[in-house]
């Protein structure tokens, strides 16, 4: 995100390759666009010694080892901002820095369940369904990280005072969480998944299935969209169709909605509902939204260094966002990132002949 922002970002690796196990093109590892990669030692004094050059210069720093690891190595919050006063040092972990659990190895599924998030998807007659890692991992960890991140930049800038920022992804995911927990503690949301407004317990909140075995979507919940939606759909002479708003009459609601999109197809409904006010969209593949109509429009989807993928976000009216960088190997720019980091060429060599710093290729 800071990197799409137009931020010079250095990704410091190791120099030997961990990741899930899962391998890939890295052409095709889009979230490391937009910043090189500087494979680094820091289990060494020098490569420790040349991170803390680099530090001295940084506007910000983010880690995401478990808390402790990087006071162990000598490249901990309270020495870096004594070298360096204005520093934003941002700390990402699953379950924070402090509690039971912050010493505990997690994923996303975890930190979404302790917060509340996962119990509350899913259907009424199944188990709790993962929303991919979109909650824990990049919603509730790497934006409000970065929202940090610019905030303390802000504070730095204004004060000359850096600081820590303690990003969790237990805290982000609950932070998510907050309209829904609003109406849970309002009594009008039940702790039964798959039995609310919004999680596809209402039959006018739904996916359905068309003629042809895909899916599309409707989200009327005014009065006004829903019966336009009935209009729309034939069944508005139907008095069993209202009110909405009575749970009594979902289950018969739904399978009007049900019966109704199973005679005709995706496509069909796409031609009857789009550009209406019914709350309308199909539900998309991932292939199938890089070509649709309104997002091509938007340029959602971009070509950046041959290949597809979601551009850069938000849209701003005087600068343009742009990832110019490709995903990166490991170690592909430590030459070029010491160097302009200020590292003399003859460290550089003798830092690479060391093994302390790699470089690709």
């Amino acid at each position: 995100m800071l990197a799409d922002l137009g931020a010079e970002v250095v990704r410091v690796d190791r120099p030997v390759a961990s990741g899930l196990g899962v391998p890939i093109d890295p052409k095709f590892d889009l979230i490391l666009r937009g910043r090189r990669s500087l494979a680094i030692d820091l289990k060494t004094e020098a490569g420790r010694n040349t991170a803390l050059h680099m530090i001295d210069q940084a506007d910000a720093v983010i880690e995401s080892f478990r808390p402790g690891v990087v006071e162990r190595m000598g490249l901990g919050p309270d020495i870096c901002l004594k070298r360096n006063p204005k520093l934003v040092y941002a700390r990402l972990t699953g379950w924070g820095q402090d509690g039971p659990y912050a010493q505990m190895a997690g994923h996303d599924i975890n930190y979404i369940a302790l917060s509340g998030v996962l119990h509350a998807i899913g259907s009424s007659n199944g188990p709790p369904v993962p929303p991919l890692n979109l909650v824990g991992d990049f919603g509730g960890g790497a934006v409000y990280c970065a929202f940090g991140v610019v905030s303390a930049l802000l504070y730095a800038q204004r004060t000359g005072q850096g600081q820590v920022v303690d990003a969790a992804m237990v805290d982000g995911a609950a932070a998510l969480l907050t309209m829904v927990v609003g109406f849970r503690r309002g009594g009008i949301w039940s702790s039964e998944r798959g039995n609310n407004i919004v999680d596809g317990g209402a039959p006018y909140y739904a996916a359905y299935e068309t003629s042809d075995r895909k899916y599309v979507s409707i989200g009327a919940m005014e009065d006004k969209f829903y019966e336009l939606l009935l209009s729309k759909l034939g069944i508005a002479g139907d008095h069993e169709m209202r009110p909405h708003t009575d749970r009594s009459k979902w289950a018969y609601q739904r399978e009007q909605f049900r019966k109704c999109f199973l005679t005709r197809s995706r496509d069909e409904w796409c031609d009857l509902l789009e550009g209406t006010d019914t709350c309308f969209a199909p539900v998309l593949t991932m292939d199938e939204a890089s070509s649709h109509p309104h997002l091509k429009a938007r340029q959602t989807y971009v070509d950046m260094n041959g290949v597809n993928q979601p551009g850069p976000n938000p849209r701003f009216s005087l600068t343009k966002a742009a990832a110019s960088i490709a995903p990166a190997e490991l170690g592909q720019h430590s030459r070029q990132i010491l160097a302009d980091w200020g590292i003399p060429s003859d460290a550089v060599d003798e830092l690479c002949r060391s093994n302390v710093v790699f470089q690709a290729g």
